[in-house]
């Protein structure tokens, strides 16, 4: 066995793919190589953090923005604030003041109450049937479609 690795020594001692590896000139331009490698590894990861904090910068200038809007909204908001049709306004609603000369009608709350209609849709108020739970309901859904049944509170229908 110690024969057959001094054999294989002697035989690349002699071998030209080896013994170009010896000259100085391929020592130096691998070591030139490596340099060239590690310089630019380094470039790129300088790049790469480059990039990173213009990315960051950019968002901070979003964020600056935003808030700067965000303040002349408020400095508007003041400004309106500070004005007089605002401070009627505030002065009817919160303490019943109107201007002179104005009449004012007081109106009992029930009474008013009863001219005032909301939008409520036949889905919205509570049927016996929406008590039940929802796979009963598309149960009998379906029943009533296959048997050609007509929903009650659907209404005539122009057959």
């Amino acid at each position: 066995m110690l024969d057959k690795i001094k054999t294989f020594f002697v035989s690349l001692q002699d071998d030209p793919r080896v013994t170009q590896f010896r000259d100085v000139r391929a020592i130096g331009l691998l070591a030139f190589l490596f340099v060239a490698l590690m310089v630019t590894w380094s470039g790129a990861k300088v790049i790469q953090r480059n990039y990173e904090l213009q990315k960051e910068i950019s968002r901070m200038n979003q964020e600056v923005a935003v808030q700067e809007l965000a303040n002349n909204n408020l400095k508007l908001q003041n400004q309106y604030f500070n004005t007089e049709q605002y401070l009627e306004l505030k002065a009817r609603q919160d303490f019943g003041l109107g201007r002179p000369g104005e009449k004012q009608l007081l109106v009992p709350k029930d009474v008013a109450l009863k001219y005032v209609t909301t939008p409520q849709s036949k889905a919205e108020a509570p049927t016996p049937s929406s008590r039940k739970p929802a796979y009963q309901r598309n149960f009998e859904a379906w029943v009533d479609f296959f048997l050609h049944r007509q929903d009650p509170s659907a209404g005539p229908s122009d057959q």
